[in-house]
């Protein structure tokens, strides 16, 4: 119940990514590279529909000599990050239904590799390992295995367990519920949006209305997930935000604070809050409606 593509790297390595996961020089990276040439956060896979695509973020990859953006994953395809560094697609598994939590103040989310169930300071999963998080989910290869208080067993759709006097659930996940996370979203009848990124500052044009510009934090927020072209998981936008910091918790404070004040902007200005919106899987994307337009002038 895991949509997951298998890649083999030039050393005969392999590796299982799913929806989310990042390749890169980040050690937290779910398939991590120590080359000079790759970003910190290169690229990432993400499952749109019905499909598992591999998105470049602050790096690019061409496939075939030829540099392209994203790219459908197909068994056989070979992926180069840089001469002499590629990756082979061994085998892509899109199953009819991907294995999720959901829970009291949790919407339903897709378990990908490793995750950790929080509850303060409120319900969330997130895809990476946190040690000290009161539960942990992850596959193995032939389930899913669930740990809390240092007792680990396997957990399966239909089973529930409480943490923190909260009941929590497993549940299968269609996998085109699973992969709804595009970025446009057609038929919307909401006023066109202009969102014109250059860094330090941005300016926002509603069709019929006044333009709103942003500067500071806002404007770096809104300009980096442009630049971004597509979901990025939120420790990433907040290292680039904040790169001294090294606590995961204020990060995670600082995140949700800026996206707090960024929406309320948004709204006072006539712009729908929802346009820097969180995909339920630990990234943060930008949602547009059809007919909306993006300049990268980052």
């Amino acid at each position: 119940m895991r949509a997951y593509v298998r890649f083999r790297l030039t050393s005969g390595t392999t590796a299982e990514l799913g929806h989310g996961d990042l390749i890169g020089r980040l050690w937290s990276a779910a398939l991590p590279i120590a080359d000079a040439r790759v970003s910190e956060a290169h690229a990432m896979v993400s499952l749109r529909g019905q499909e598992l695509k591999l998105m470049a973020l602050r790096g690019r990859f061409a496939v075939d000599g030829k540099s392209v953006p994203s790219v459908v994953l197909e068994a056989g395809q070979q992926i180069t990050l840089a001469e002499g560094l590629a990756l082979v697609v061994e085998e892509v598994s899109l199953p009819a239904a991907v294995f999720a939590v959901e829970g009291e103040g949790l919407p339903r989310v897709a378990v990908t590799g490793v995750c950790s169930l929080l509850t303060r300071p409120r319900p969330e999963l997130v895809p990476r390992l946190v040690p000290d998080a009161p539960a942990h989910l992850w596959g193995d290869g032939e389930g899913w295995c669930l740990s809390m208080a240092g007792v680990t067993r396997p957990v399966k759709p239909g089973d529930s367990w409480e943490i923190d006097g909260r009941r929590f659930h497993a549940v299968a996940l269609a996998l085109d519920a699973a992969g709804r996370t595009a970025t446009r979203l057609d038929g919307g009848v909401a006023r066109s949006l202009r969102v014109v990124a250059r860094f330090d500052t941005a300016h926002l044009y509603v069709e019929g209305g006044e333009a709103l510009a942003l500067s500071g934090l806002a404007a770096r927020v809104l300009s980096e997930v442009v630049a971004f072209a597509g979901p990025v998981p939120w420790e990433v936008l907040s290292r680039e935000l904040w790169p001294e910091e090294d606590d995961v918790h204020l990060l995670r404070h600082k995140l949700d604070v800026t996206l707090s004040r960024l929406r309320s902007r948004l709204r006072e200005g006539g712009v729908r809050p929802d346009l820097i919106r969180s995909d339920g899987f630990g990234n943060v994307e930008l949602f547009l409606h059809d007919g909306d337009r993006v300049q990268d002038r980052t």
